[in-house]
């Protein structure tokens, strides 16, 4: 019973991981660049993942101080860090695929295919 509360607390964490594995997987071993780019959308997703679970506290407030008299413990409060790291992640990782989208529109109109194998052997046949 402990190991299964162990996991459910980890979920977010345990999902990200299996988020950047199917990430990784559709990276290396598909040919279509299309999906080559949404695996590694995928991978982006799955750290914006484990950097908010990691940056979440159960019952956590903000961390806005209005009351200095009092003696406060850092531990009650949820970390900003992670959350601005998520949000500079996010609109960078969509400008890096607009851009790999817009090369990818590039290589059809060149080589009339999204494939890299069939890509590369036009390369090589243009190279002859």
């Amino acid at each position: 019973m402990e190991l299964l509360e162990q996991i459910w607390t980890q979920r977010f964490f345990l999902a990200a991981v299996i988020l950047f594995c199917i990430g990784a997987f559709t990276l290396f071993f598909h040919p279509n660049l299309i999906k080559k780019i949404i695996g590694f959308d995928l991978m982006d997703g799955a750290i914006y993942l484990m950097l908010t679970s990691v940056g979440y506290v159960r019952g956590g407030a903000a961390p806005i101080v209005t009351d200095f008299s009092q003696s406060v413990s850092a531990a009650g409060y949820v970390n900003p860090i992670p959350s601005g790291l998520v949000l500079t992640g996010i609109v960078v990782s969509v400008s890096v695929t607009a851009f790999a989208l817009a090369l990818v529109v590039r290589i059809y109109k060149r080589y009339h295919t999204v494939y890299l194998d069939v890509i590369m052997a036009g390369m090589k046949k243009g190279a002859d």
